[in-house]
This record gives C-alpha cells, sequence and structure tokens, in this order.
C-alpha cells in the first residue's frame, strides 16, 4: 500500500509531465481514496473500464486517455456525469497521462510499438508539443510496403490500412501512436519511407502517395495498448502494489 500523493509524484516525474504542451490534464484527474493497494490499467476511461475497477475494488484507475479535454463541453451531464458519479461514488482515483505517455524512453507507446515491431531505434524527434513524439528506425530485415503490413497485423492483431505510397525497399520506418496521421510530412523531411501511426484521415492518402511515403493506419487503441501496461507493471514493481490491465476491445 501507498499513499496517493507519493505514487503520483513517481509518475509525475517518472513521465516529465511539464515538459509536454497537452490537450488535457496528466496526472491526477479525480480525487479518490488516500491509500493506494490496487491499480487498475486501461487504455480508456470509458465505463465499462470503471465498472471493471469497482468490480475489482480499485483504489486507482490509471488511463491513457481520461477526462476533461481541451474545447471538450465542461457541463457534467450524461456520460461524463455517469462516469464521474462511478468514480466519486466509490471513492476511486483516476489518473490518466497522455502525451508523456507516448513519448516515455521504455515505457512510453512509442518505444513499446517499436519493441513489438522489431525495428532498431536510430532517434526521436521533437515536435511543439513535446519531444520524442515521434520516433524513426529500421527494420530487422528488408521489408516492402506489404511485407510492413504484414509485421504489424501479426503484432497487433489487427489488419493495417495501408497506403503504398513507397514502391520499393522500406530502409527506415518512422512512428508515432494514436492519433498522429499529421505527423507525416515531418516523418518524410526526415528521410522515412514509412510510417506507422493510428488513424487516417480523408487527406492522409493523397500526402503519402504524393510524398512517397507508405503510411500504415494500425488502429489508435491497438497502438497504445501497451505503454499503460508497462506503466501499471513499473509501478507495481516499484512501490509492490498490485496491478490489472482490462483491454476494453475498441476496433478504431
Amino acid at each position: 500500500m501507498i499513499s496517493r500523493q507519493i505514487l503520483l509524484e513517481a509518475v509525475d516525474t517518472e513521465l516529465d509531465i511539464d515538459a509536454f504542451k497537452d490537450y488535457t490534464v496528466n496526472g491526477l484527474q479525480v480525487e479518490g481514496r488516500d491509500r493506494i493497494e490496487r491499480v487498475l490499467t486501461g487504455v480508456t476511461a470509458c465505463q465499462a473500464l470503471l465498472d471493471e475497477a469497482v468490480a475489482w475494488n480499485a483504489d486507482a484507475v490509471l488511463v491513457h486517455h481520461g477526462y476533461f479535454w481541451k474545447n471538450e463541453p465542461v457541463s457534467v451531464t450524461g456520460m461524463k456525469h455517469r462516469r464521474l458519479a462511478t468514480l466519486l461514488s466509490n471513492d476511486i482515483n483516476l489518473l490518466a497521462y497522455h502525451l508523456p505517455l507516448d513519448a516515455h524512453v521504455s515505457m512510453g507507446n512509442n518505444a513499446c510499438l517499436g519493441q513489438r515491431l522489431g525495428f532498431e531505434v536510430e532517434r526521436c524527434l521533437d515536435g511543439e508539443l513535446g519531444r520524442g513524439l515521434l520516433w524513426m528506425g529500421v527494420p530487422q530485415v528488408e521489408l516492402d510496403s506489404g511485407a510492413l503490413a504484414g509485421l504489424v497485423e501479426r503484432a497487433l492483431g489487427r489488419t493495417p490500412t495501408l497506403i503504398e505510397g513507397c514502391s520499393g525497399v522500406i530502409r527506415r520506418v518512422a512512428w508515432c501512436t494514436g492519433g498522429a496521421q499529421d505527423m507525416l510530412p515531418m516523418a518524410a523531411e526526415a528521410g522515412a519511407d514509412a510510417f506507422i501511426s493510428g488513424e487516417i484521415s480523408e487527406r492522409t492518402t493523397h500526402m503519402a502517395r504524393e510524398m512517397g511515403v507508405t503510411y500504415l493506419a494500425a488502429g489508435h487503441h491497438a497502438t497504445e495498448r501497451d505503454g499503460i501496461q508497462a506503466l501499471g507493471n513499473w509501478l507495481a514493481e516499484r512501490f509492490g502494489i498490485e496491478h490489472r490491465f482490462v483491454d476494453i476491445g475498441n476496433p478504431a
């Protein structure tokens, strides 16, 4: 068992949350009980995850996608009311880490995706929202666009949307998990033959073809399942608390 404040300070420091200009609040979003023994992790703080937390008697829910996003309605009604009421009535803490969890050098979503795909990391590029949000690396074996798509499908258990912009060998790959399709120009400028992210927009197809960069939309949820698990495991090992990850399926 550990105090909420000690756990919070440890994660805030490890993820260096002040180094990012984010769209949401990183850290404690909803205050619950002071003592924490059980932490439930998941990608998004949806109602299904909260129900799992209540059933497991979790002291804290730790997620990548929390609440209080920039420009969202501020009224606490409907879905938002039900979610907050579940947390407050059960005295459960909600902690959320967005961009800082994407970028962490070992536990981050980008680091975990690179490891899962077997890429040799060359470097990380900074952006206006923070450091290390776009990663660059080299595949272990020679791949073309179709073979790269097959690698991603096997690793993530999901068929990616493939836009073949590069017609030859993929020698250098860039990636950023989640909804980072508009980092494609940065990836192209950095010399990537392919770019992997979670989502795709209508414009992405034309950009990839015209820039000569193969683009793979591998799923927002699918590319961001590993970071939060790694963070939960790190907390469990460091503080001797219980950790359980729950994967609430999401095809997006």
